[in-house]
């Protein structure tokens, strides 16, 4: 669950990004450059642009955002962009252009980049008011002066589109935390807020614990006790103050953007460069080895658990075990080609067929049959976790040495932990180390793939 309430906006925010750059290169014509000047002033543009404004977090606007908010990162904006044009000017400065000119060009494409900027973030909040699509569904836990606030805000800002479903008191003998644990699966709740103050610390923990099994967002009413996490978010719901326990760092518009970007680009050179010739080749081989399909398909657990179908080269014969048993070394299942396909990672190939698809990435942790998801999810603490992003074809557990099948509770333990550091701390360039371990383990060979 994307705790910033950006989730339907990971398109919409890097769309209005491109918007804002086609309007400054538009308004650049008011300078009536030579196409050479014009050749070197847009590149420039674009790259101190997107320099700054993920620098200030221009486009790290929210449903709770202030107006106030947004007009000051405006401004912001509008003085970086003078700055950097200045700068141009002056290392070209065989380019005659005056200082009322840059001022004009600032002024006026800052003007049609704040109306869009407004327009766009009004416009969601009708959507939300008047259709009430685009919202998350929350309930509260305490009853105080800051939880009547919140519940407040929720009721009488529609437009932010938080939708409160029920307030708890857990001071009242006739309540107990199950029951709101109950409570917040049967009504599919996205997010539990808590008044720190009435909880004992068990009840905290049982929480935590919860929210993370079950992919729902907690965050806590701050008093004078301390929570401790490493990924803490302090926000403002209007004038209250809001503790999110965890935030993650692809849970924005421009990471998902980018993230996306790069899923999209490796799934098509593969897909064209790899799967367009090798697809027939393996389609006339492998029935022949083994009646049966060319692909193999099974149900998996993707983000926010949802299954899909994840595909493969068929590496085994026809069984009944495929959906529950995971293969092994010396697998009698595994074909003769099959053990070259898997100890190659060939029959991983159609996968970026999910991945162009949107239901895999390329970097992420391995998704699991679902039978497998629903044992781990009761086994092992904090399991769930790894499902707040997209599975990958390959993933940090994988490069450290956790590759293929779980033969003991500490393999799968092991696999847990590296998933949850790369929910909790991924990055581009995170993901480009993995693709690049990820292909000399294939090139060299790993002794776990079977």
């Amino acid at each position: 669950m994307n705790e910033n309430g950006t989730k339907h906006s990971f398109v919409l925010q890097p769309l209005v990004g491109f918007c804002d750059l086609l309007i400054l290169m538009l308004c650049a014509l008011l300078f009536e450059f030579s196409k050479a000047e014009y050749t070197y002033f847009i590149p420039f543009l674009i790259f101190s642009w997107l320099i700054t404004s993920v620098g200030i977090g221009f486009y790290k606007v929210y449903r709770f955002t202030p107006l106030v908010n947004i007009l000051g990162l405006v401004l912001k904006q509008a003085f970086l962009l003078l700055v950097c044009c200045f700068s141009f000017f002056g290392i070209f400065n065989e380019i005659d252009v005056v200082a009322s000119a840059v001022l004009e060009y600032v002024c006026l494409s800052i003007g049609f980049i704040a109306l869009l900027k407004l327009v766009v973030f009004n416009l969601r909040k009708k959507f939300r008011k008047q259709l009430g699509r685009d919202t998350i569904r929350v309930i509260i836990v305490g009853r105080n002066a800051k939880t009547e606030q919140l519940k407040n805000f929720f009721n009488f800002n529609p437009a932010y589109g938080f939708q409160f479903i029920a307030n708890f008191d857990l001071r009242l003998d006739t309540i107990e935390l199950e029951e709101v644990t109950r409570f917040a699966i049967g009504q599919r709740i996205h997010q539990i807020y808590c008044s720190v103050a009435e909880l004992k610390n068990k009840e905290i923990q049982e929480l935590i614990q919860f929210a993370d099994n079950n992919l729902i967002a907690l965050k806590f009413l701050p008093d004078n006790k301390d929570i401790f996490t490493k990924k803490m978010d302090f926000q403002y719901y209007g004038i209250t103050p809001i503790l999110a326990l965890r935030t993650l760092p692809i849970d924005t518009p421009i990471n998902l953007f980018l993230k996306r970007l790069l899923d999209i680009v490796f799934s098509l050179v593969v897909i064209l460069g790899i799967l367009s010739w090798l697809t027939p080749i393996l389609a006339l081989i492998i029935p022949l080895t083994s009646k049966g399909p060319l692909f193999f398909k099974q149900k998996r657990n993707g983000i926010d658990g949802k299954e899909f179908y994840c595909y493969k080269f068929r590496s085994m014969t026809i069984n009944k075990d495929a959906n529950d048993k995971q293969a092994s070394k010396n697998d009698m299942r595994t074909t003769e080609l099959g053990k070259f396909l898997r100890r190659t990672s060939i029959d991983e190939l159609p996968q970026f067929y999910n991945v162009l698809l949107g239901d895999m990435s390329v970097v992420g942790p391995r998704p699991h049959m679902v039978s497998h998801t629903h044992s781990f999810k009761q086994q092992i603490d904090k399991f769930m976790v790894r499902h707040l992003v997209k599975p990958g074809i390959t993933g940090l557990a994988q490069v450290s040495g956790y590759r293929g099948g779980i033969e003991t509770e500490h393999d799968i333990k092991s696999r847990v932990r590296f998933d949850i550091f790369y929910v909790e701390n991924w990055s581009i360039l995170m993901d480009l180390r993995i693709i690049a371990k990820t292909f000399f383990q294939v090139i060299y060979g790993d002794k776990k793939a079977y």
